[in-house]
């Protein structure tokens, strides 16, 4: 018989923080990559603000970032105090057909962990530009690591379930006086971000109107016949 380990807890602390347009789990990206254009910032708390801690960094393309699934705490192990499901609904299989935790990247796990791949597009006085990532606003980030090609990358493999489905895009129709409330980096984002398709995918009602926050107002929109029309922007309410 193995001999079983017994090991202590590991209290783990954010050493950063993560500064997006995206301020809700509404409108999140499935995936990290699948909106380029979306820019983010990572923020380090001030007992790791050392330039010394970056260098080097400046060399690399990407960035691994493990992360915590904060909007999501109660997907917690029995240990505390919820019970674990072992099952999960991904979006590309519409919300409706279950897979194991373990094969899916479902925010609902025990520990709460993400891992995101993100492109770094500059390091300016200690704060980390990145893009594509799909974290919102305020996630609090736990560690950062290089990504390495040639051990990160893998090609001709089997990628499960994802193999079987393709996303299907959005078009997006938006008057051009609402197109105006942006700067063009924040509209070209969220342009990328609506053809995603933020819906629940378990939704199909094309006289239902959606709302996502987005670079400090919503964005208001309805789906049908496979375009998005955005039908208002407004400022964020107080």
């Amino acid at each position: 018989m193995p001999k079983k380990l017994y090991l202590c807890p590991m209290n783990i602390e954010p050493i950063a923080y993560f500064h997006s347009p995206l301020t809700s789990k509404f409108g999140i990206p499935r995936q990290a990559g699948i909106v380029r254009e979306l820019c983010g910032q990572i923020v380090f708390e001030p007992a790791y603000r050392n330039a010394e801690a970056l260098r080097g960094l400046e060399a690399f393309d990407y960035l691994w970032i493990i992360w915590g699934f904060s909007e999501n705490m109660g997907a917690r192990s029995k240990g505390q105090g919820t019970t674990f499901s072992p099952t999960v609904r991904p979006p590309l299989l519409g919300g409706n057909e279950r897979r194991g935790v373990w094969a899916t990247r479902s925010p609902f796990r025990p520990n709460n962990l993400g891992l995101s791949s993100v492109r770094i597009e500059c390091i300016e006085d200690g704060v980390i530009h990145v893009l594509g990532a799909d974290l919102m606003d305020g996630t609090p980030i736990y560690d950062i690591k290089p990504y390495l090609e040639y051990v990160d990358s893998h090609t001709g493999v089997r990628s499960g379930f994802v193999d079987e489905r393709q996303w299907q895009e959005l078009e997006v129709e938006m008057p051009e006086e609402l197109q105006r409330q942006f700067t063009n980096d924040e509209l070209q984002a969220l342009l990328a971000t609506l053809r995603q398709d933020p819906r629940p995918q378990y939704h199909d009602d094309p006289q239902r109107t959606y709302g996502m926050p987005f670079a400090g107002r919503d964005v208001h929109f309805r789906v049908e016949n496979g375009t998005l029309f955005v039908t208002l922007v407004e400022p964020v309410a107080p």
